[in-house]
Parts: C-alpha cells; structure tokens; sequence
C-alpha cells in the first residue's frame, strides 16, 4: 500500500492485528522511533506473516506458506482481501495505490523463474522437466513451456526455445541472403538451429564448430528439441554439411594458415558481455579473438552475422561496437532488432563485413 500521507505506524497495527488474530497467529513486533515497525505473524503450520509499516507512508505485507492445493491459495487470498478493506477503511481516499504481486513458488521441482539479460526475473509456465543433466562444462536443462515448446537452457541462460525461429532467421540475415551454393561457417549452435534452416536453402558446404566440445548438448537437443533442429544433428555429416566437435579457436587459426575462405561466418557462441569493462573481461578478449579470426576467413565481399544482447543493454552494446574499430581490417555493421519469443525482450543482431576500399 503506498499512501498519500504519513503512516501512524501505530494505528495501522491495531487495525490489522484481529485480522491474523482470527488466523491463530502469534504476533512479535519490533519497532524503531524512525522507522516503523515489523510485525511477524506465525502460525503453528508453520506459515507466517510480515507485517512492514514505514512512516513515509508505505505498508508492506508479505505471506509465505506451504500450501500446495487450492484450498491453500484460497485462504491466502481471503487474508489478503481482509487486509485490503480494513487498510481503505482506515486512510479511505488516502490510498494512492494497492499492488497485490502474485505468489512465487519457492523449492519446486519444477523451476519456473528464469532472470532476463537485463537482470528481470520473469516466470515461464513451465510444466515439465524434460531433460536435466550435468556435462564437464555445464549445466544442461530442457524444460517445457506451455507457450514457447521446449526450451534450452544452458548454466542458468536460457539460450533457444522451439518457439524461437526469430532468433535463428535474425542471425542469418533475416531472409535476405540468398545461401545457394556458398560456403558457410557456423561457430556454435549447438542446438542445431541455424544449421537445420541453412541446409534448407541449398549451401555448398556448411561447417558447424560446435565450440563448446560438449556431446551432451547436440545428445539432448537431437532428441528433445527436433523441431528446432530436425534430423541434421543424428549424423555428424551430411551431404552439405559437417558438425566438428572442437574447440572453434583452433579450426579458425587452421582455417586461416590454409587460406580457407568463406561466404558466411555466423556467431551463435555467446552473447556481448554486459561487463562494461572490455579491458579487464577476459569474454571481450574471447569475443575480440574470434571476431579478428572470423574476418581473417571471411571472403572480401563475405557478410558476418551474429548476436548482440537485450536492447536495454545500450552500454554494453556500445562498446561491443568500440570493438569493430580495433579489428586488423576495417569493418562496417548494421544492426537489427528482434522480439525473441521465449526471451521475453528484445534483441539485437549485427551484420558485419570488411570494409571496401577503394584500389
């Protein structure tokens, strides 16, 4: 409750105590000359109350219970009603604004609260864990979504979701190249998006380094995540295409000293690092490295596409394209954004290629 005028500390308490007093609740309060009072409530199942009352004129409560059926929610509701007619008895037109936040689910099996880029935490309508397993390098979840199908979700980062064709056409041009014939480049991707889409379209040869050497990944998505990426991960080879399993820093160092040059390079390895310290962050010097690598094998008239991050993210943005200016050849970018369904923000995607210069 935040109030248009100061709070008597006091004379909320009294108003609202017979409400957990009819609840067979035991009450302890604490109080500071300036600074309110907190109240706690405690049932003997085990479910409590907190009671904050600031004198600024901000009124906070706070249940917590272990109520896993309706019943359970119906009373938490019901005490809550009761708190919020007593509270508009007592300031009347006083109220400036009532916010109820819904119930977050504490020790589930299932895990529904996944934070956004930006550091938001949103709640999935997960319904199932489809898959969960520890490799030697991550953590590796498969979860249900209701809306979105299954999801990725590598150490916490919800990477790629069946719903998620947007984030995959975004990272290849968004329909506007024409891959026929051409030399392609995957660096990641290790749920077989991009290279499902690519293979499509006709290429000459597509090369996925899955960078991550993580079996494990490519094992879960080939199974639970085929609408993503079909049957191109059952087999390591195909007639267009190879998946190596190695580290990408390598293979691009290989790839140069043999002269070997592509059409495309596309960047599925991680997103910009939100560190605003490029200096100091060993991921910038990762993200420097493979992107001088990448121009080293990109044809002159070749394009390099990959993943920025959230667009709310506008430090880290910038100083990502610092970057292109300290490459070892000349670089131009635009840059485009997205909505990712399952990310539930928006994204940014940048499209690179070295610059012409005039003979």
């Amino acid at each position: 409750f935040s109030l248009n005028i100061a709070a008597d500390c006091n004379a909320v308490l009294k108003a609202l105590q017979p409400i957990f007093q009819e609840q067979g609740m035991t009450e302890t309060v604490h109080n500071w000359e300036d600074h309110g009072y907190l109240v706690t409530y405690i049932k003997k199942n085990g479910s409590f109350a907190n009671l904050r009352i600031h004198p600024h004129g901000l009124v906070l409560v706070d249940l917590q219970s272990y109520n896993d059926h309706m019943k359970g929610r119906e009373e938490v509701d019901q005490l809550l009603n009761k708190v919020e007619e007593r509270m508009k008895e007592l300031f009347h037109s006083n109220i400036k604004r009532v916010k109820r936040l819904p119930a977050i689910l504490r020790g589930g099996v299932i895990d529904r609260y996944w934070p956004t880029a930006d550091g938001r935490l949103v709640e999935y309508d997960i319904d199932e864990v489809v898959y969960d397993e520890d490799s030697p390098f991550q953590n590796i979840k498969i979860l249900h979504s209701k809306q979105f199908g299954n999801i990725l979700i590598l150490s916490g980062d919800v990477n790629l979701a069946e719903s998620d064709l947007a984030y995959t056409r975004a990272i290849m041009g968004s329909g506007k190249e024409d891959y026929t014939g051409k030399e392609v480049l995957i660096l990641g991707g290790g749920d077989g998006g991009i290279l499902y889409e690519i293979v499509k379209l006709k290429p000459k040869m597509v090369t996925m380094v899955a960078s991550n050497i993580d079996q494990m990944v490519i094992d879960g998505c080939k199974k639970h995540m085929r609408k993503t990426c079909g049957d191109v991960l059952d087999n390591l080879k195909g007639e267009c295409y190879q998946v190596l399993i190695e580290d990408c820093i390598p293979v691009l160092k290989r790839y140069a000293k043999e002269g070997r040059m592509f059409d495309y390079v596309i960047n599925d390895l991680t997103a910009v690092p939100i560190s605003t310290s490029p200096e100091e962050d060993s991921t910038w010097e990762f993200l420097r490295l493979i992107l001088d690598l990448s121009m080293k094998v990109l044809k002159q008239d070749g394009k390099y596409f990959t993943q920025g991050n959230c667009i709310n993210l506008t430090d880290a943005l910038t100083l990502y394209e610092e970057q292109l200016s300290r490459l070892y050849c000349p670089v131009e970018f635009s840059k485009e954004t997205v909505c990712v369904p399952s990310y539930m923000e928006l994204w940014v995607f940048y499209t690179i290629w070295k610059k012409q210069t005039d003979i």
